[in-house]
């Protein structure tokens, strides 16, 4: 994945940026027994895919026929130095 850019989108950071910040939200709400606060954060990390569906939508995001893996280009060749004398 690392040479095809993947996630490298305002669109990508976005939506992973809310949505970890709803499941920060959830897990302490989850932590102090409060159920309405959880539900609260998992909206907020419905949230997040949400925006980063729209961002990408907008043209934030790659394209979706940018689906192939680009090729690594084939090391140039040395051939030897002709001796001269």
């Amino acid at each position: 994945m690392a040479g095809s850019s993947h996630g490298h989108t305002p669109a990508a950071w976005t939506g992973v940026i809310i949505a970890f910040i709803g499941f920060c939200v959830a897990g302490a709400f989850m932590v102090m027994a409060n159920p309405v606060g959880f539900w609260a954060g998992m909206a907020v990390v419905l949230l997040g895919g949400v925006v980063g569906m729209i961002m990408r939508s907008m043209g934030l995001g790659q394209p979706k026929d940018v689906g192939a893996v680009p090729r690594p280009k084939q090391a140039a060749t040395r051939e030897p130095a002709a001796v001269e004398g």
